[in-house]
């Protein structure tokens, strides 16, 4: 097939706006109003893109969420990553709660935590929404999990101390604080409930 001139200039275009810029602002729509609450012109309206820009680029809405959920973890939770890290479960323990308090009470994003918000309660219609954010967290606590069996391994944890049970825990505690920052909750608020975990830890 022989292309024109004009043919040839319109498949060469570069796309007119930024993915990436894209997929962070529909992650804010997500976070600030949730799968349901979140239309189509919410989301074409802040990624300053028509629908077909959409679908072309990202798929449908549901595709589109999934993406956004991925793309919160890479670029909003970074310090999980340097949690894991520590060299002790404590210390793993306590970078991952203080971590999530500063994460908490960052004005830049949308209050609370989108994992939580995006699709904690929703209608039949987004029942893939939610099972996509159930489905990371679950990703989360494995980390967790897979960090405090090591930790195990090490001679870090008591052997009556189940690293699953463990992990979980910790889980727990970053999901309050994330709901306690949505009802209003100050830094130091919730600094002085991550003591209180901290102190009734059995490390």
């Amino acid at each position: 097939m022989v292309l024109s001139d004009t043919e040839k200039v319109k498949m060469g275009r570069p796309r007119e706006f930024s993915e990436a810029e894209a997929l962070d602002a529909a992650m804010r729509v997500f976070w600030e109003k949730g799968y349901e609450g979140a239309s189509l012109d919410d989301l074409t309206t802040a990624m300053r893109i028509n629908r077909s820009s959409l679908y072309s680029t990202f798929g449908d809405k549901e595709s589109l969420f999934r993406r956004a959920v991925a793309r919160y973890g890479e670029a909003q939770l970074t310090f999980v990553a340097d949690a894991l890290e520590r060299p002790t479960a404590r210390g793993v323990i306590e970078a991952l709660w203080r971590g999530t308090v500063k994460f908490l009470a960052d004005s830049t994003h949308p209050r609370g935590c989108f994992s939580l918000q995006g699709a904690l309660a929703c209608g039949a219609g987004a029942e893939k929404a939610k099972l996509a954010l159930i489905e990371w967290r679950n990703t989360g606590l494995a980390r967790i999990e897979k960090r405090m069996q090591r930790a195990r391994r090490e001679g870090d944890l008591k052997k009556n101390l189940d690293p699953k049970d463990l992990a979980r825990y910790v889980m727990i505690v970053m999901n309050g604080v994330s709901i306690q920052s949505a009802n209003g909750a100050s830094p130091s608020e919730m600094n002085a409930a991550v003591d209180v975990a901290l102190h009734s830890l059995p490390l």
